[in-house]
């Protein structure tokens, strides 16, 4: 997994650093002592919130995690503080369950396009739901000092779309005295397709943000309990070159 994100990455990152032209009216300090990359890298750890979710679909806060991996370009608006940072990048989120239950097909002719969660036998120490997204970006920021964004305030408004590309169910247990993994991958009723908005407050290159799934998890209908549920994130973003 972590090889095909790479390559992908070392295929897009160039397409969208030749949309990225330096505008000689709007000079930018250099930045001293780090490679010269017209854009930014951004890694975002945040938490998972789902809500509206059906009983059995619990979660906990640790474990229901996202790790986000963005390439930004930056194109400052004429000599305002304002600018445009279109990106692309992947979305990696995991929901960890706090019961013994995992997702599961029904079983009948009438339910068997549904997922449902269901207990399982086994002596679970980890139950948690995979899913992977290709992401494409846009976010509007203020910046107060232009010229410096390194140390400037900054705040965002942005929108995102992904791709789900990779999903699948992961279960870890005991059994026989034996730690034992077990992974199904399909792609559980997903929603093929995310639209969120998104945010973001900081200084330089630490930055809180939050994202806001406009869709639902799921197909709608076709989730646990036939629930039409969304997600909220939140968590902190680091920036480098």
């Amino acid at each position: 997994m972590i090889h095909r994100l790479a390559l992908i990455a070392f295929l897009i990152c160039p397409i969208i650093t030749s949309l990225s032209q330096s505008d000689a009216n709007t000079p930018v300090k250099p930045r001293k002592g780090r490679p010269n990359i017209p854009g930014t890298i951004m890694v975002d750890f945040g938490l998972n919130f789902p809500f509206n979710t059906p009983p059995d679909f619990t979660t906990g806060v640790w474990g229901s995690r996202t790790v986000n991996l963005y390439y930004f370009v930056d194109k400052r608006i004429g000599n305002s503080k304002f600018s445009v940072h279109p990106g692309a990048g992947f979305g990696l989120e995991r929901y960890k369950f706090t019961n013994n239950y995992t997702l599961a097909f029904g079983t009948v002719p009438e339910t068997q396009d549904r997922v449902f969660m269901v207990p399982t036998t086994l002596d679970v120490s980890k139950s948690m739901l995979i899913s992977n997204y290709f992401d494409a970006l846009m976010d509007f920021r203020f910046t107060v000092n232009p010229s410096d964004p390194n140390r400037s305030f900054k705040v965002s408004l942005g929108i995102k779309g992904g791709y789900l590309f990779d999903s699948g169910t992961k279960l870890r247990y005991r059994e026989d005295g034996e730690t034992k993994r077990l992974k199904d991958k399909q792609n559980w009723n997903l929603s093929p397709f995310r639209y969120a908005a998104t945010f973001r407050i900081g200084i330089g290159n630490f930055s809180l943000f939050a994202t806001y799934n406009i869709n639902p998890v799921f197909e709608k209908g076709l989730g646990p309990g036939q629930a039409d549920f969304n997600n909220f994130t939140t968590g902190i973003s680091l920036a480098a070159f």
